[in-house]
């Protein structure tokens, strides 16, 4: 049995900034939330300053997600975090909303209105 690594804070803050714009927010916003500068709020969202406990949890509420989010190898979040800096945030926040969606037929709908919505022309 392997040992699992320990995230680093690069890696930590690369989830932390692809959240935060999956979501639409602001690093302004967020650090106002955590009561830090928008600086501040850059330098852990680049790995540059760690995080401490309290301001993990204040960001996993503000974010919405358990703070073991941070520290997950799921497949589709590595993917996620590969992909999603090179999205646009509008893009971002659609593909997040789209794996919220649990039902295979959901899914499917959603496709199709996509689908269909990419041949209107203005």
């Amino acid at each position: 049995m392997g040992t699992k690594k320990i995230k680093t804070s690069r890696e930590i803050g690369a989830k932390i900034k692809n959240k935060r714009r999956e979501l639409g927010i602001s690093q302004e916003e967020l650090a106002e939330r955590l009561g830090v500068t928008y600086q501040q709020v850059q330098r852990y969202e680049n790995g540059k300053n760690k995080l401490n406990v309290e301001n993990i949890q204040v960001i996993a509420d503000t974010l919405d997600v358990p703070p073991a989010y941070f520290f997950s190898d799921r497949e589709k979040e590595a993917v996620s975090e590969e992909l999603t800096p090179y999205l646009p945030a509008e893009e971002s926040r659609l593909l997040g909303y789209f794996r919220k969606i649990r039902v295979k037929n959901s899914r499917s709908l959603v496709l199709q209105v996509a689908r269909l919505a990419s041949r209107i022309k203005t």
